[in-house]
């Protein structure tokens, strides 16, 4: 490629990225200034306080750090999991899978706590491994389930976790902004999210968070963090206090003016609000894709609004339905993961993405698509059923 590169105007309704506010754009373009520049020092505050709302805490040490939602994720584990320490994983997806192996990493054993893909995690399962463990020192679970679109109960995992003297990790990648996630008032030790899922920022920074109690823990480490860019004894010097800030790593400046303005966008329209509309927009997504004839692969109750899993109907060619999205109407949706590849989609309804445009657009492309395919679903009324529910909504 011997030119600019130019890319095609998507529509994203996949797992993530979302589409990104024109906003976020804007702010992402502007001058780029120096990660130590005073100017920056004190913008890294506000991008702090905004954090602090949208996970509804308070705690001093929450910060995006640079790196994907994986980076975050890695950041708990090596920071408060120690050789020889006992962690319970909660795995109902993906990516509590992917919590497994980073105990494993740290030198730590793994219990596995497993329950069906799709399914929320089931406490009682939670209590007796808690139980049979008496040595555990953390739980870890996510709570909202990206490869399935399931929902666990975070307040009450994070009550029996905290029953038996562990601390919680949780991964609220999907969550943030999406579904109440309230990290002081349900006792989350230690969280972490991405940008680019109901925030609708570009991928790139991980928001986390950590309690006093897993303060602790890291500052009374036995042994260092294995990871250097990841310990946070070391990143605390940078995003703490701004008249004491010193040089770990060169921070993705025009990264964070656009995650800033996300917040900011986020803030105006409130987090109840947000959570509303994500809510609203499901419900008459759900009512076009089941006129369809779809059916939702995660039981009503422990369903993410915002991340839609649907069976693909009998006989039809998963990839060849997605290509034709892409090309026909420039509209992304997702593939399965692991056990649910080639039989499941995922369709995402996150911030930027989740208004009534693009629900309409999605449900009228499936339903063209899949009738042109042969696939056996009803027809011509699958829009109708869309707006009914907007309108009663």
């Amino acid at each position: 490629m011997t030119s600019s590169f130019h890319p095609p105007q998507r529509t994203l309704m996949g797992p993530g990225p979302s589409d990104v506010s024109p906003r976020v754009l804007q702010a992402m373009a502007r001058p780029t200034i120096g990660h130590l520049d005073p100017v920056f020092v004190a913008f890294m505050d506000s991008v702090k306080e905004l954090l602090q709302v949208a996970f509804q805490t308070a705690n001093p040490l929450t910060m995006p750090v640079s790196g994907p939602g994986t980076v975050g994720m890695e950041a708990c584990f090596v920071n408060l999991v120690q050789p020889g320490d006992t962690v319970i994983v909660c795995r109902n997806g993906v990516f509590g899978g992917r919590m497994r192996e980073n105990v494993v990493r740290c030198g730590a054993t793994p219990v596995v706590v497993d329950d069906p893909w799709g399914r929320a995690v089931d406490p009682e399962k939670l209590e007796r491994a808690l139980e049979e463990h008496p040595q555990a020192k953390l739980v870890a679970f996510v709570h909202a389930e990206t490869s399935t679109g399931a929902r666990s109960d975070a307040q009450l995992l994070a009550s029996i976790a905290h029953r038996h003297g562990c601390l919680v990790i949780a991964d609220c990648v999907t969550a943030l902004g999406g579904i109440p996630l309230k990290v002081d008032e349900w006792g989350l030790d230690a969280v972490y999210s991405g940008s680019q899922k109901c925030l609708s920022c570009p991928p790139g920074l991980s928001p986390v968070t950590f309690g006093e109690a897993a303060v602790k823990v890291i500052t009374g480490r036995s042994t260092p963090v294995q990871s250097w860019f990841s310990d946070m004894t070391l990143i605390m010097g940078y995003w703490g206090s701004a008249q004491r800030r010193s040089y770990h790593h060169t921070a993705p400046v025009n990264a964070l003016y656009g995650l800033h303005e996300a917040l900011l966008i986020l803030r105006e329209e409130g987090l109840e609000n947000a959570w509303a509309r994500h809510r609203r927009h499901h419900l008459a997504l759900k009512a076009g894709l089941e006129a369809l004839g779809l059916a939702f692969v995660v039981p009503e109750a422990e369903r993410l609004p915002h991340l839609n899993s649907v069976s693909i109907p009998a006989g039809v060619d998963d990839a060849k339905v997605r290509g034709r999205l892409l090309e026909e109407y420039n509209l992304e949706i997702g593939a399965g993961l692991g056990e649910l590849a080639g039989k499941v989609w995922r369709i995402g309804l996150m911030g930027h993405s989740c208004n009534l445009t693009n629900v309409l657009r999605c449900v009228g492309a499936l339903e063209a698509i899949l009738e042109s395919e042969g696939a056996p679903i009803a027809t011509g009324v699958a829009l109708e059923a869309a707006r009914a529910a907007f309108a009663t909504a």
